[in-house]
């Protein structure tokens, strides 16, 4: 599917209802869905996350195929893709000064292991796809629809891709290794999400919802329907009316699984022989509108 030359097209939002009083991203949403403590740790204690090697390295993979779409088609290589893992990790460290402390000072050897790394994936990536073929009509777009009157749903798409007759493919790129059964799910949940604001908004549903599988050079297709996404939309809002819930009674439990394992938070988990902080006492003071985040995980952090 090629596209519209349009790049990076920004929508700029229109103005929301009165009745719009809460927001949502796939990222939170999928973390209440997956352990509702998980999701009090980051929404609403909003404990720090230091960064991984596995998610810095899946922002960095992000940030030089945005780039790489800069690039003339022609010119668009995997040698071109490959010249932008060092300028692109040296933006992201002075943007991102947290990233610097994932390596000792002085530890060289390591910080270049983690950037053949990059360009490793960067390899799978061209196994499956040919950029030079490609003109994406969005990329690191913000999307925003309102569900119910009063939910306003958003995140950010990796890339959205227009054909010539108005077909919409949704890309989403993935670092981690190939589809397990657990990431798989939190990763199609995430993609639908993104087709029901594009169907709300555009009156247009994604003929294809696409996830790159880089490490494994593997592609994932799934195509809704509009009944899929209707019983979708009605989905994220009970889980947003479970959230409003449980913030009120100030009661949100583990759930654990197999994801568990890479979970920042054990050391406040009852699971793992913890204790959550105290409540926050002004936690609905907040600006509803105001998700934990403004922009989704870390490219690579759901993965």
């Amino acid at each position: 599917m090629t596209a519209e030359p349009v790049i990076d097209q920004q929508h700029p939002p229109a103005a929301l209802p009165a009745t719009v009083r809460a927001s949502l991203s796939p990222s939170r949403a999928a973390d209440f869905k997956t352990c509702p403590l998980l999701y009090r740790f980051r929404s609403i204690d909003r404990l720090p996350e230091r960064p991984s090697v596995e998610q810095a390295r899946g922002t960095l993979v992000h940030a030089v195929l945005e780039r790489l779409f800069d690039l003339p088609a022609g010119g668009r290589t995997p040698q071109a893709a490959g010249d932008l893992v060092g300028p692109q990790w040296d933006r992201l460290v002075t943007e991102q000064p947290e990233l610097a402390g994932l390596f000792d000072p002085g530890d060289e050897p390591g910080t270049a292991e983690f950037l053949r790394s990059a360009a490793a994936l960067l390899e799978g990536y061209f196994a499956v796809e040919d950029p030079r073929r490609l003109e994406p009509a969005e990329r690191e777009s913000l999307i925003s629809a309102v569900v119910d009157d009063e939910l306003l749903i958003r995140g950010y798409l990796d890339r959205l891709d227009v054909a010539p007759d108005g077909a919409l493919r949704v890309v989403d790129y993935k670092t981690g290794g190939a589809p397990r059964e657990a990431f798989e799910a939190r990763a199609l949940f995430q993609l639908k999400f993104y087709a029901l604001v594009l169907w709300r908004t555009r009156g247009v549903v994604p003929r294809v919802l696409r996830l790159l599988y880089l490490k494994d050079a593997e592609v994932c297709d799934y195509s809704p329907d509009a009944d899929e996404l209707l019983r979708f939309e009605r989905t994220v809002v009970a889980l947003w009316q479970a959230i409003e819930q449980a913030t009120a009674r100030q009661d949100f439990r583990p759930r654990p699984s197999r994801l568990c394992d890479w979970c920042n938070h054990q050391a406040h988990c009852p699971t793992f022989g913890g204790t959550p902080p105290p409540f926050p006492q002004r936690a609905g003071a907040a600006d509803p509108l105001r998700d934990a985040r403004s922009r989704p995980a870390t490219p690579g952090a759901d993965e």
